[in-house]
């Protein structure tokens, strides 16, 4: 298995679509390790392939047994929401700042499993938050981009500073 390499927020692949996953071979279960294995590296609880630069509709996500567990998503996609929640958000493509993002409590998203199977998730709290945070990545969308707040933790230099900055310009808040 290898770590590899995460974007961060300014990188334009960041903002790209991500493609489907056509087939599931040997080459996108070693992605999964790999991913897998670079988000437990960064002590993060989801990764999107966009976020390593691939462009497929690829989640990982652990989010601890006691709220859900993990999970590889293929091609995931939310078919439904309910209710709202307020929570703190993170991202490793936006290693500086942390956020207030508003999700749906609860949602319903079904995805393909590593062994071809297409299921259905039912997921609230922490796993749905982090379900669908993983999903805007597939959409080129990150969490800065739906914070109602924003706070940066110790920043190693100003150039997110900035960037999120000029999200929020462009979200029209000063």
């Amino acid at each position: 298995m290898a770590t590899l390499k995460i974007l961060t927020a300014g990188d334009p692949f960041l903002r790209k679509i991500a493609q489907p996953v056509e087939r599931i071979d040997k080459k996108l279960l070693r992605l999964i390790k790999d991913m897998q294995e670079t988000m437990y590296e960064a002590d993060g609880v989801g990764l999107a392939a966009p976020q390593i630069g691939i462009s497929k509709r690829l989640v990982v996500i652990d989010v601890g047994e006691e709220n859900g567990g993990s999970f590889v998503l293929i091609n995931p996609e939310i078919i439904k929401k309910e209710g709202s929640v307020v929570s703190g958000e993170g991202c490793l493509s936006v290693p500086d700042f942390e956020g207030d993002v508003e999700r749906a409590e609860y949602i319903e998203c079904e995805f393909t499993s590593p062994n071809g199977k297409r299921l259905l998730l039912q997921a609230h709290g922490l796993l749905a938050v982090c379900i669908q945070h993983e999903c805007d990545h597939l959409e080129g969308i990150l969490f800065i981009d739906k914070a109602q707040s924003l706070s940066r933790k110790e920043a190693k230099d100003d150039t997110i500073e900035k960037f999120a900055a000029k999200q929020k310009h462009k979200r029209g808040r000063k």
